[in-house]
């Protein structure tokens, strides 16, 4: 110990030694007498003024010489002054929210100084899979959208991204709060296997998750927001990536003091079209004329007396007149929205932390004579937090923590299904309810209409008798860390993280049954009545549980991450991944050991990439993926992809054209993906036979039969080792451009070949076998192009302008798929066909009279003169299905575009956007618009209303116009006019005004002020207007026209930051 203290004290007095002996020369150095004129050469007094891009003064800029702790501040305008500043000294120029500058000082004798905006880190990098990269690296075909360019009044996400994503086809089939998911598909549909997987992959915060997880997601929490459409996007994905990705990340904290966002709006929603009917009268002169102009012989339902005493309207009990749709529903409700995040953190720890809740009423009327609310309410409540920690300069811990809660009250039935009874039930028979009479006066329920024996349909009283509820609600936790290893290599990094998310849900309905009740006796003179009881109910309501759903996934993922540049022009960077999922469930499907199984998949992904300067790029990725549900010898797949970029901006040849291009890139891509959600979920293992040996099965070469006559085997699936995944492979070329004017943009070719589509085979009974036996059979193709387009431009401090549309064409066709010989008649045969293509027969017009009738090919069932006459295709005298041919274009759009723009002056900004969709075509539902049609299936009698376009246009004795929008009339459906054909084909293209915002931001001073960094008033409106050939209803809603309708909202928000 001894000898180490004296060998440290040695050490000490020799480096003693050395600084002392370098004394003499430093002081000598310091005194000794420099020109006066050199003194004053190199040292002078500095004049500035520190400025932004449009030239406005920046008071409160720091100003500091390099290398030492002088300092000054800039003043109001923006001034500042140095004294004895060095001549070659370099100063450091700051200010907040603008990137730090370093100017060299050469001697001026006033210096201005001009900073740029700090540019957001994910606005220089593209987030890709498993990493970031800078965007000019990036030759991938990805899109990413700026998070708040998704912020519309809705509490779902899902809704604001058609048209507003290159490569993404949109639409939204609902209004109903919590039904309002759009369905969207990356670069369209590609695929037709037996209930295989055709929307993308969504991972948020690197997790798998689903449509109504990213419908949930509050866009003010967003960090970014990116579309992976082409194979060197996805290939990483492997076995998930065939149908594209959605990549979500949410936000982090940043080093600073306490940010605190807040959000509140309340909005206003009715429907964006109201389906129009035809008045009582006209419903009952039209039935009457139905049955007549069938049966000449037939009775009337209803006599000119109560037609005229309806039409008059001063006995409304007798002769009742129902709007059902103003009956059951209002035109107008609110909804409310609220969030609030707050973020900061320092050297070692950073924080963001979330929470936001969401209120969507229905459109459903509430009697409040229940004692209850049946209207309705879907509440969603939200929270998060993402915690970082610095354990060291090299090593990071994380912390992600969220958890989504939605409550839900609404109508028993859904409502959907209030809309569609509004639109099934006779306007002339009852009235809804009854107030009591004499008799009925001490009873507690409500006396509702009805007709006859009690069986027909009352729509309020079908909405009125009860409730029901679920409860949703989402949980994930997930920790990582990330370690840099450039004690190892410089550039080397590793990450980890697992993640644990568990989803649950239960439901319940309160319901009774009503009484029903009609006039036995009404007095003219003084208006009073007799009721009589038609259908005895319950007085209180019952309980019944619904399904109760428990999913539980566990994810690990591990990475080694390789980055770095050689010489300053040599980027290289590497990328390995490990994943692990499995997940399992209980719910009340779950009957057989092989659905109770935990799912399992593992998989391994790399990418390696190179770029030299900036100008030649080179990637390539892989995946490689595991999955349970194929055999041994299928189980495992391999989906590799390359990709090459050229920054032409970036060569000595461009030169000329740099006055125009700040940046000017082509790339192209190839490669492979793969889709493993095939088939019916009950097919979990296609390798492993499922039969039933159940004692009552009856079995007669392969067809169970419905008697018993004792114990049998039944096959319900048959082992086939030889299924595997769907494959996909992906080309892409596209070019990416930024001018020196302000205008950027993507243009995108794309092809793709899927193969290994799943399908039913076709196999003769006479074999034996009558279950459906699955092979990878079919084939298809894909194609199309998407575009993007920008234009920012910022005119002086006061006025800017931002400009955005996307353009979006996919078109799909089968290649391969097993059905009969059609070589004789080519136009039934799917194969060259759309995906989702429409088959129909051909309608000329209507028959003009009885002789036409006789002289044409046989049809179906009866028809006369009005009803609807079909080509004959293959001429061979009969219309049958040899005659259809495809009609129209696929019933998902090819085409979806938007187009927007946005411009502020001063503190007012105001914006608006454009969204349309066009070749998408679909039948009408024939039977559910069909006049006087019973429709449901529940014993109930009903009637369909008469629209008002059929009134308007339909064929008569006294309009035997071949061309009317309707045929001839029928009690009911005529068998020959409800059929596929061109004459119910619609064109579901639309251009809609999707949004329209108005808002006002206060002036940094006046902030200053309050103590606070934004507030902004704003007032928007949503789907506010929309132009279609298609008149009925919504566009959008295609063929589910009766659904719940889309809603135009008209909103109220306030933001404030601190």
């Amino acid at each position: 110990m001894k000898e180490k203290k004296f060998l440290f004290l040695r050490i000490v007095g020799v480096l003693l030694l050395i600084l002392i002996s370098t004394l003499p020369h430093s002081v000598a150095f310091a005194n000794a007498k420099m020109p006066k004129s050199v003194v004053q050469a190199t040292l002078q007094n500095l004049k500035g003024k520190i400025v932004d891009a449009m030239g406005e003064p920046l008071p409160g800029a720091t100003v500091q010489l390099k290398g030492s702790t002088k300092g000054v501040i800039s003043d109001m305008d923006g001034n500042f002054e140095f004294s004895n500043c060095s001549v070659g000294s370099i100063l450091i120029v700051s200010f907040v929210g603008m990137e730090t500058k370093e100017v060299k000082y050469n001697g001026e004798d006033f210096l201005k100084i001009t900073l740029k905006p700090k540019t957001d880190e994910l606005d220089e990098v593209t987030v890709v899979a498993f990493a970031k990269q800078k965007k000019e690296s990036v030759v991938a075909s990805i899109t990413t959208i700026k998070p708040a360019e998704l912020r519309v009044p809705s509490s779902n996400l899902t809704t604001a991204l058609a048209g507003r994503v290159a490569g993404l086809i949109s639409f939204q089939p609902s209004g109903e709060p919590g039904q309002d998911n759009a369905n969207f598909f990356i670069r369209g549909i590609t695929t037709f296997g037996a209930d295989a997987k055709k929307d993308p992959l969504i991972l948020i915060d690197g997790i798998e998750l689903t449509t109504d997880d990213l419908a949930r997601l509050n866009t003010d929490d967003i960090a970014s927001f990116s579309i992976m459409k082409d194979a060197t996007a996805t290939a990483l994905y492997g076995a998930r990536g065939a149908n594209g990705v959605i990549l979500v990340t949410t936000k982090e904290g940043k080093e600073g003091k306490v940010s605190v966002n807040a959000r509140v709006e309340t909005s206003f929603s009715s429907p964006t079209e109201r389906v129009k009917i035809a008045d009582p009268v006209t419903y009952m002169r039209m039935q009457n004329e139905a049955i007549k102009t069938r049966d000449p012989m037939g009775l009337a339902m209803y006599s000119e007396e109560k037609i005229g005493m309806t039409a008059a309207g001063r006995y409304p009990h007798l002769f009742p007149a129902i709007n059902w749709y103003d009956t059951m529903l209002k035109d107008v409700t609110s909804n409310q929205r609220a969030n609030v995040s707050l973020s900061g953190g320092g050297p070692l720890a950073r924080y963001y932390v979330a929470a936001n809740i969401s209120h969507d009423n229905g459109n459903i009327k509430v009697d409040k004579r229940n004692n209850y609310n049946n209207n309705i309410s879907l509440i969603k409540y939200a929270f998060r937090s993402n915690i970082n920690l610095n354990l060291t300069k090299s090593t990071e811990l994380y912390l992600k923590l969220s958890a989504s809660f939605d409550d839900y009250n609404g109508p028993i039935d859904g409502g959907t299904e209030v809309y569609r009874m509004a639109m099934q039930a006779n306007p002339v028979l009852f009235q809804p309810y009854y107030e009591a009479d004499e008799q009925y006066s001490n009873v507690r329920h409500i006396l509702y209409g009805n007709y006859g024996d009690g069986n027909y349909v009352n729509p309020y009283a079908q909405v009125q008798r009860g409730y029901r509820e679920y409860s949703k609600n989402t949980m994930l936790a997930q920790l990582g860390f990330k370690q840099k290893l450039d004690m190892i290599t410089e550039g080397l990094s590793a990450r980890a993280f697992v993640n644990i998310d568990r989803y649950a849900e239960f439901s319940a309905k309160r319901e009774w049954t009503p009484f029903y009740y009609g006039i036995s006796n009404y007095k003219l003179l003084d208006g009073s009545y007799t009721l009589k009881r038609l259908k005895s109910g319950s007085d209180g309501l019952n309980y019944s549980s619904g399904d109760r759903y428990i999913n539980t996934a566990f994810y690990l993922e591990g990475a080694l991450e390789y980055s770095r540049q050689f010489k300053d022009k040599h980027n290289v960077n590497g990328l390995f991944v490990y994943t692990m999922r499995e997940s399992k469930q209980s719910n009340p499907y779950i009957t057989n050991l092989q659905l109770s199984l935990p799912n399992r998949n593992i998989g391994f992904a790399g990418r390696m990439a190179y770029n030299y300067d900036y100008r030649y790029m080179v990637e390539l990725n892989f995946g490689y993926n595991g999955s349970e549900r194929f055999a041994e010898n299928n189980r495992w797949g391999f989906f590799p992809s390359v990709g090459a970029g050229w920054m032409l901006s970036n060569e000595k040849f461009f030169e000329p054209l740099r006055g125009v291009f700040d940046q000017f890139k082509i790339k192209a891509t190839y490669g492979m993906a793969g889709n493993d959600q095939i088939g019916d979920n009950k097919d979990r293992f296609y390798y492993m036979s499922d039969v039933n040996n159940g004692a009552d099965n009856t079995v007669n070469w392969g067809e169970r039969l419905d008697y018993n006559l004792g114990g049998g085997f039944y096959v319900n699936r048959y082992a086939n080792d030889q299924i595997g995944w769907e494959k996909s492979y992906k080309l892409n070329a596209g070019i990416e451009f930024v001018t020196t004017f302000g205008l950027g943009g993507t243009v995108e070719y794309f092809r793709e070949k899927r193969e290994n589509i799943l399908l039913g085979r076709t196999i003769p009974s006479t074999t034996g076998i009558t279950q459906e036996v699955k092979a990878n059979l079919g084939e298809a193709r894909g194609s199309g192009v998407d575009m993007e387009i920008n234009y920012e431009k910022i005119f002086n401090k006061d006025l800017w302008i931002q400009a955005r549309g996307t353009f979006t064409y996919a078109a799909s066709e089968v290649r391969v798929w097993e059905e009969p010989d059609y070589t004789d008649t080519p136009w039934v045969s799917a194969v060259g066909q759309s995906i989702g293509r429409i088959g129909g027969y051909i309608a000329e017009r209507l028959f003009i009279d009885e002789d036409e009738v006789k002289n044409s090919p046989t049809q179906f069932g009866n028809y006369t003169a009005g009803d609807i006459k079909y080509r004959d295709v293959n001429n061979d005298g009969k219309i049958n299905e040899l005659d259809k041919v495809t009609i129209g274009f696929p019933n998902t759009p090819q085409i979806n575009y938007g187009f927007g723009v946005s411009a502020g002056y001063k503190g007012v900004d105001v914006s608006c956007f454009f969204q349309g969709s066009a070749r998408q075509s679909f039948l009408l539902n024939i039977p559910e618009i069909t006049p006087f049609h019973n429709i449901r299936g529940d014993g109930l009698i009903g009637a369909n209303v008469v629209l008002q376009d059929i009134a308007n246009s339909y064929w008569s004795e006294t309009n035997p116009n071949p061309y009317a929008f309707w045929p001839r009339l029928q009690n009911g459906v005529n068998e020959n006019n409800n059929q596929p054909s061109t004459w119910w084909l619609q064109d579901a293209s639309f251009l809609r005004l999707k949004s329209v915002e108005i808002g006002y931001t206060l002036p940094q001073k006046v902030l200053k002020k309050l103590g606070m960094s934004n507030l902004r008033l704003y007032v928007s409106g949503t789907n506010l207007l929309c132009w279609s050939k298609f008149k009925l209803w919504d566009p959008e809603l295609a063929g589910s026209g009766l659904n719940y309708p889309l809603q135009r909202v008209f909103n109220v928000g306030l933001n404030l930051g601190f």
